[in-house]
């Protein structure tokens, strides 16, 4: 059984299979990486319980940025996010970013 959250014309905010909940990459508003950071992680955090569960069972996430010159800045946002439980993950830089933003991030997790 597959359920799909936030469906739109292109893609669904969140997947679940099984136990399993697939996010879109979340892209945040703001100024600073700070700023794109927070969001892009109250995003996240909205979404995970729409589909009945919390970052804290968060298998995985994959960040990208579009410059690693704003790395630590994004990490120390990271950071502070995942104090417990923290998950695998990946980052990338990468040439541009949806809606020309400084971070997105994308999540796996579990549902409870």
């Amino acid at each position: 059984m597959i359920k799909r959250i936030g469906t739109g014309p292109r893609m669904s905010e969140a997947v679940i299979h099984g136990q399993t909940v697939y996010l879109a990459g979340q892209v945040g508003d703001g100024a600073s990486v700070t700023e794109q950071t927070q969001d892009c992680l109250r995003r996240v955090d909205e979404i995970l319980a729409k589909a009945g569960t919390s970052k804290e069972n968060i298998l995985q996430t994959i960040i990208w940025v579009a410059d690693m010159a704003d790395f630590a800045e994004m990490n120390a946002v990271y950071a502070g996010a995942f104090e417990t439980n923290p998950p695998a993950r990946s980052a990338y830089q990468v040439v541009r970013l949806p809606k020309d933003a400084k971070v997105e991030i994308e999540a796996i997790a579990v549902a409870d």
